[in-house]
């Protein structure tokens, strides 16, 4: 398939790197737009208070690659509406550091945002999360985003089952649906760890930012929150805790129907 390939860390994150190495070896054409910095918690905002600007680089990802200084969304949108002149046939974000599950953090994701972003051009969309404890996401941020050896392994392994997802989802995805694909892996991912069909855990998550510090600031932590789902609901949660592949379908066309 011809795939824009995004994500909410940034151009320089390896997870976003070893995505499209995979996805090119499989046989992919990939065109690459993705934030120039940082994105992370953005869901599907768009920068409307300043303009935004694009520039090409070259880190040698298997495709023509842009940065947009901007949210995930605003790359997807600008991708597909100036920077690539080809027909792009589907939208892949991610991967992501840390896992996107529940519906207190799906709807807060910036890589889920950027998938919800190719949606409404009418695209089949998917979005790739890995999970990863706090201390993994802390060593990550000060050793400037490179893993160690056995999340690395984790994740060119999570990787190659993105890369197969994206040849058997998509193409089965009908255009103008609406529809993303949520997939997270656990954080110690297996080749041969099964994917299974799951909904995002009910989970109430209040007081995400800190009180107030010396300098007056509020600053975000991690939280665990609490799981309210009922009882025997095929969670994400539970699926990562099991070691396996969690694939929520996000059909946006559902909000708001009747029961």
């Amino acid at each position: 398939m011809k795939l824009l390939v995004t994500n909410d860390d940034g151009i320089d994150s390896v997870f976003l790197h070893e995505l499209c190495f995979a996805l090119k070896a499989a046989g992919h054409q990939l065109y690459v737009v993705a934030p120039a910095k940082e994105q992370s918690g953005m869901g599907a905002a768009k920068t409307t208070t300043r303009g935004l600007k694009t520039a090409v680089v070259n880190p040698d990802l298997g495709g023509p690659t842009w940065t947009v200084d901007g949210t995930p969304a605003d790359c997807v949108n600008v991708a597909l509406e100036h920077l690539i002149e080809d027909t792009v046939e589907g939208v892949v974000s991610g991967i992501n550091v840390g896992c996107n599950a529940s519906l207190a953090f799906i709807i807060a994701s910036g890589t889920v945002g950027a998938a919800w972003e190719g949606a409404l051009h009418g695209l089949p969309a998917a979005a790739f999360s890995l999970d990863a404890s706090e201390q993994v996401y802390r060593s990550l941020k000060e050793n400037a985003g490179e893993p160690d050896e056995r999340m690395y392994q984790s994740l060119k392994t999570a990787a190659h089952h993105a890369a197969r997802l994206t040849g058997e989802l998509l193409p089965e995805t009908p255009h103008e649906s609406f529809t993303v694909h949520n997939i997270n892996f656990p954080e110690i991912c297996r080749a041969d760890a099964p994917l299974r069909r799951t909904v995002p855990a009910h989970l109430c998550a209040p007081g995400q930012f800190s009180p107030a510090d010396e300098d007056g600031e509020h600053q975000f932590k991690w939280i665990s929150g609490r799981d309210v789902s009922p009882a025997g609901l095929p969670t994400d949660f539970a699926t990562l805790a099991a070691g396996e592949i969690s694939h929520s379908i996000l059909d946006y066309s559902r909000l708001g129907a009747p029961a």
